[in-house]
């Protein structure tokens, strides 16, 4: 199931990509820059469907988790998303840095 925040975020990475030509519609598997980023987004889309999943599963009772560990586990995956967030916007400033540039 797709999360359309992070969807959006790779979406925007991906047309910066391509605008730069430096990588190709592939993440690449590697050790490179765009393996990390397509891991690291991995991440936080995992993190939040196992954060929604715990909350449906407590909402129904069929959780031994406390309201608190649910609570936290949201807690973390919005903050893992909104770093995500600002990690983007960072990028997407120094692109457009470095594109402003003259040569």
């Amino acid at each position: 199931m797709a999360i359309q925040g992070i969807e959006s975020a790779v979406q925007q990475l991906q047309q910066a990509a391509r605008a730069a030509g430096a990588v190709s519609e592939q993440p690449q598997s590697g050790g490179g820059f765009a393996g990390m980023l397509s891991a690291a987004l991995d991440k936080i889309s995992d993190t939040q469907n196992q954060a929604r999943v715990q909350s449906e599963a407590f909402a129904t009772g069929n959780s031994a988790l406390g309201l608190n560990d649910v609570m936290v586990d949201l807690q973390k995956t919005s903050i893992s998303l909104q770093t995500g967030v600002q990690v983007r916007n960072k990028m997407v400033a120094a692109y457009q840095d470095i594109m402003n540039m003259s040569v």
